[in-house]
């Protein structure tokens, strides 16, 4: 279908790399056709990125996540926030913690605050290991955005920022 006002359309069709986006017409809502590129765009960078995870270190995207969240919290974080800042079951959590702990990089420890809770952090090693990984990984987002200048980085962060926002108080609304 042709996209007169979007020479990026052709050059995805030519490729037959349109992904998501072949379920837009062109008369489609410029909404619509924004929400299908974006998703053919994150679900393009995150095969990318996961291919690269796993080649380069053996380790699934969501252990990466998983990591950054405790390398963020140099005390640790309970199991059940770090199930919320995941969006996973508790289950999981559970499973990723119980791996990575065989492995040596994170340590798991009962909260003197709640008896019931369980505090994880990662271990000098999970740290070194999660470090190497993270300076791979920003280097490869750099390259996979290096299509775009820094200007229109800034600006898709600050209008994606206001989308997120205006989200927000749809969800907060409809509660």
């Amino acid at each position: 279908m042709a996209h007169p006002d979007d020479p990026s359309h052709a050059l995805l069709e030519d490729a037959q790399e349109l992904g998501h986006e072949a379920r837009a017409a062109s008369d489609d809502h410029a909404a619509l056709k924004l929400w299908l590129r974006m998703l053919a765009s994150t679900t393009q960078i995150e095969a990318e990125i996961r291919k690269r995870l796993r080649e380069r270190f053996g380790i699934s995207l969501a252990r990466f996540d998983y990591l950054a969240q405790l390398f963020r919290w140099q005390d640790g974080m309970k199991m059940r926030e770090l199930s919320r800042c995941l969006m996973v079951t508790g289950g999981n959590v559970t499973g990723l913690t119980d791996d990575l702990e065989k492995e040596g990089l994170v340590v798991r420890e009962s909260s003197p605050a709640d008896r019931r809770a369980w505090i994880v952090r990662l271990t000098p090693k999970g740290r070194r290991q999660f470090e190497t990984m993270a300076q791979a990984h920003e280097g490869w987002i750099l390259e996979l955005f290096a299509g775009l200048d820094a200007k229109t980085i800034r600006q898709l962060h600050a209008q994606l920022g206001q989308l997120r926002v205006h989200l927000l108080k749809t969800e907060e609304g409809s509660a």
